[in-house]
């Protein structure tokens, strides 16, 4: 195995293109790091100068399955954020939010708990900037009710949401883009990742208890503000909630069943978007779809050809030919590097353009490792399964390292920043840093004990 390895790094041809090419990727990454130009400019610029500098070209960015935009994960987000655009006014974000608090009956540690359990749950079947775009303005309200400081709610909250999105394939647009690229289903996700989002969610439960527990008070009168709030009053479009119920119900469905059905999950959520647009009563769309994040979709568009460039220039197979050496074609070794890098490279670069560099980087070891197989028999090898699961829980959860790690970190500053209580990237790393080390060590002993001790 070590022998094919290294023999296959003489077929890596360092040309000019190469060069150019992987230029151009360091430069995007460092500018997109330093957020001193938006990362969609950047995204899309750089998109251009690989097409015309003819690293890849015009067709194959558009076109090309392997190296252009992935059309499944843009029209994957596009439609989500339709469906989240039409029922956010209805009110049911913060019927949710208020009756969480009265659940903990007020008490400020128990609605710490239950708006992180909430949170993380939203974000497996929203995606989690929506959730925390949804849930900061009333954990604010119910804050502001108790006279308790808003910033430690906000950090669980956020920390919260990257846990939750994690346990599903819609979750976190780094599990959506695995998925199209591994093209693994709903169910596939679900049962390998979220019995240990599982465990994760109950040991940050107890841990954000351990941190934050002995620091939360609140008088008893004003617990009572909380359990006078009236959370059917939040509901402002009973009928509308109810459509809205209705096709998300339709759209999860489909979700889980979409291999059975054999529409991918793009094609599931572009239906419930189209259904519910059609039944809403929204008679000009254009608002709707002025709400969506179109600065996140065309920061995809151009990351996708940008990394198709250096995969067509042969910089990632370069990289997979490496990390086997380092390794020595060891593949729990290589699970292992895999996650670890993943969390960490996370928590400082943004887990998007990571996870577009992983990709392609984990099919060509594949590829290194098993020249003779292709295909979906490639793609599913049963020794490269870890890896894709490894590669998601390390870049989702990383993400909780830093307040720059995921794009729900990046939210929740700017909110609360808007809100009057900023919240600096040091505090936010106090925080965020040993809880991410915490649900990567507890990742660490579930992909060990799942697929090389136990095999269940």
């Amino acid at each position: 195995m070590t022998e094919h390895i290294a023999a296959s790094t003489n077929q890596v041809v360092m040309g000019s293109h190469f060069w150019i090419a992987t230029s151009l990727f360091i430069l995007a990454y460092g500018l997109i790091v330093s957020e001193k130009i938006h990362k969609t400019i950047i995204a899309i610029f750089g998109a251009a100068l690989m097409i015309v500098l003819g690293i890849i070209n015009q067709e194959e960015a558009f076109h090309s399955l392997e190296l252009g935009v992935d059309w499944n994960v843009i029209f994957l987000l596009v439609s989500m954020m339709i469906i989240i655009n039409i029922m956010k006014p209805t009110g049911a974000f913060e019927y949710i939010a208020i009756k969480s608090a009265k659940v903990a009956e007020g008490k400020p540690f128990k609605i710490m708990a239950v708006l992180s359990i909430v949170t993380a749950v939203m974000s497996a079947f929203l995606d989690n900037v929506t959730t925390v775009l949804l849930i900061a303005p009333v954990t604010l309200l119910i804050c502001q009710a108790l006279e308790l400081e808003v910033v430690p709610y906000l950090i669980t909250e956020a920390l919260a949401s990257n846990i939750g999105g994690t346990a599903t394939l819609i979750g976190d647009p780094p599990n959506i883009m695995i998925a199209s690229k591994a093209q693994l289903d709903f169910m596939a996700f679900l049962n390998n990742l979220a019995p240990a989002v599982i465990v994760i969610l109950i040991a940050y439960v107890i841990s954000i208890k351990l941190i934050f527990g002995k620091k939360l008070h609140v008088r008893d009168e004003l617990r009572q503000r909380i359990m006078a709030m009236d959370e059917n009053a939040a509901i402002k479009d009973p009928r509308l909630l109810k459509k809205c119920l209705f096709v998300l119900g339709i759209t999860i469905t489909g979700f889980i069943l979409h291999g059975m059905l054999h529409f991918e999950p793009a094609t599931i959520a572009l239906f419930g978007a189209g259904l519910l647009l059609l039944i809403s009563g929204v008679k000009e769309p254009h608002h709707i779809l002025a709400e969506a994040e179109w600065a996140t979709l065309f920061f995809f568009m151009g990351l996708f050809i940008i990394i198709g460039g250096v995969v067509n220039v042969g910089l990632i197979k370069w990289m997979s030919i490496k990390v086997l050496e380092l390794t020595q074609g060891n593949l729990f070794s290589t699970t292992m590097v895999v996650m670890w890098f993943s969390a960490f490279a996370s928590a400082f670069i943004d887990n998007i353009p990571y996870v577009a560099t992983m990709n392609p980087l984990i099919i060509d070891m594949a590829k290194q490792l098993w020249p003779d197989v292709t295909g979906l028999q490639l793609l599913h090898h049963p020794d490269l399964m870890p890896l894709w699961w490894s590669l998601a829980l390390g870049a989702c959860l990383g993400g909780n390292g830093t307040a720059i790690g995921a794009s729900a970190n990046v939210i929740i500053v700017g909110m609360s920043e808007k809100m009057g209580s900023p919240i600096s990237f040091k505090k936010f790393m106090y925080y965020g840093m040993p809880l991410m080390v915490e649900s990567v060590i507890i990742c660490t002993i579930y992909v060990w004990l799942r697929y090389y001790m136990l095999h269940f």
